[in-house]
């Protein structure tokens, strides 16, 4: 998968190769109308959806195995779990051991971009449990992430005079955003980092052409549970005045419940291999975010490798930890299939 490199809309040579390995196995596999892998083990009642994604973010690093590492753009974020997850699929269909379960795997696109390949999906499928496909460390399982919003400022007015009076346009957009910043300030006094609202200016620009000024932003907040997209984008709206705000994308925070029968899979697990579970919350954002507020089942996200390592010129992963949470999610569904038995 390393060696199909797959920046944001460019995933198409990962979701063959994954779509011919399925087939080599006998097992159902396609890739759907936006691009996503979806291949299938298994054809029990309880569906267990395996959700992840093949696009990376830009920056193609070499591939090479290395002292019990392999480096690659995408090895942790998140070609590592998506390729845990499609390895587990398949060990499991030739074992026969899937009596209760249908194991639905999907490599998502466009999930470093608006989620593209989520947002399709979201409508078509009703799962009774969903893993997602990102790094967690081989022993921890993550319960929740932050919600996210991303938002495109622009103001226009005629051009003034800079010796005269009147706020400048760039100026007119820096107090926007310092007013967004002094709010999450406030509003994250006393706060966890995982409850706070975090703002974050990614890019601004501005222009003339002797006659007008313009100038853009790029804003991106990430959200606490407590407060969603829905509520935040009218404050937005009001404090832009007279510029222009183009909402990309919304959603909310998530945070499963630890005492369900998938949490508790592999929880066994992982203390059947000699370790103590260990449950994070994570204040990036997922598929999860897209997924679960409509599918509201037991969810987790799991995966093998270093979060730190996400998106940065030494993005690598430990062959030994992926051979061992290739096990523990081979161990996890098995306990989740006998769980499920009636």
């Amino acid at each position: 998968m390393l060696d199909h490199y797959s920046p944001t809309g460019e995933e198409a040579a990962v979701a063959t190769y994954l779509v011919a390995r399925f087939a080599e196995a006998g097992l159902p596999a396609e890739c759907d109308a936006v691009g996503n892998f979806v291949g299938t083990a298994g054809d029990g009642p309880i569906e267990v959806v395996l959700l992840g994604h093949i696009d990376t973010v830009p920056g193609e690093i070499p591939v090479e195995e290395r002292d019990g590492k392999l480096w690659g753009r995408g090895a942790v974020d998140a070609k590592g779990p998506m390729a845990a997850f499609a390895s587990t699929a398949l060990r499991l269909a030739a074992g026969g051991r899937l009596d209760k379960l249908k194991l639905t795997v999907v490599g998502a696109v466009g999930e470093e971009g608006d989620s593209r390949g989520a947002r399709y999906i979201v409508d078509r499928y009703r799962p009774s449990h969903l893993v997602i496909g990102e790094p967690s460390g081989w022993d921890s399982v993550v319960l929740g992430y932050k919600g996210s919003l991303r938002l495109a400022y622009t103001y226009t007015r005629t051009v003034r005079h800079s010796a005269g009076p009147d706020e400048a346009a760039p100026e007119t957009a820096v107090r926007f955003w310092q007013r967004v910043k002094s709010y999450a300030d406030d509003f994250n006094t006393g706060r966890k980092v995982f409850d706070q609202l975090s703002p974050s200016l990614r890019a601004i620009s501005s222009r003339t052409d002797g006659l007008s000024d313009t100038v853009e932003m790029d804003v991106g907040m990430r959200l606490p549970l407590d407060f969603g997209p829905e509520a935040l984008e009218p404050i937005l709206r009001e404090w832009a005045e007279d510029a222009t705000i183009e909402i990309a994308f919304g959603d909310p925070a998530v945070r499963g419940e630890k005492s369900t029968p998938l949490v508790g899979a592999f929880v066994a697990a992982l203390r059947d291999a000699g370790v103590r579970p260990r449950f994070k919350v994570k204040t990036g954002t997922s598929d999860m975010n897209v997924v679960a507020p409509v599918w509201r089942c037991p969810m987790i996200a799991y995966g093998p490798g270093d979060s730190s390592l996400d998106h940065t010129p030494d993005e690598h992963i430990g062959l030994a930890e992926f051979d061992s949470a290739v096990a523990i999610l081979e161990d996890a569904l098995l306990n989740l299939n006998k769980a499920d038995r009636s």
